[in-house]
């Protein structure tokens, strides 16, 4: 590839534009939200032993109810999961966490449409993905309605 002074000024853009993104009211909620949580020793060690239940709770999953602990660990991994949902901290972390998403959902539509209409950007939102007068259906082989 020839970098051109094209190239550059694209490259210059998206520099400005990942600084807006990280300096946004988005980041600066999620960093704050993930500070408050993981600068909490107890919290951290709430979510490790979440996290090693969730892989106990992953290996009964294979066996399902035969597997000899299934009522133990489902029981366990539902109580552990329970607490960390009440925690305040980590439920503004989840906000935090889908609000910064969402800003870079929004920011991938818009450079998406910018290069053209028919660009299809996934995002976890399903808000941001009712952009097209066609659906979803358009690329399934003549289910959809639209005149394409």
């Amino acid at each position: 590839m020839i970098m051109t002074s094209e190239w550059v000024m694209i490259l210059d853009e998206v520099d400005g534009l990942s600084s807006m993104i990280l300096s946004s009211e988005q980041a600066n909620n999620l960093r704050e939200a993930h500070l408050a949580v993981y600068s909490d020793e107890l919290l951290v060690q709430k979510i490790a032993s979440f996290t090693k239940m969730k892989e106990q709770y992953e290996d009964v999953q294979r066996f399902g109810k035969y597997h000899p602990d299934y009522h133990t660990i489902m029981k366990q991994i539902r109580q552990l999961k329970r607490e960390l949902d009440l925690e305040e901290r980590i439920a503004k972390l989840k906000i935090a966490e889908n609000d910064y998403q969402d800003l870079l959902d929004e920011i991938s539509l818009i450079i998406g449409k910018s290069v053209s209409e028919a660009v299809k950007v996934p995002v976890s939102n399903p808000f941001f993905a009712t952009g097209s007068s066609c659906g979803s259906g358009c690329g399934s082989g003549g289910s959809c309605s639209c005149s394409a």
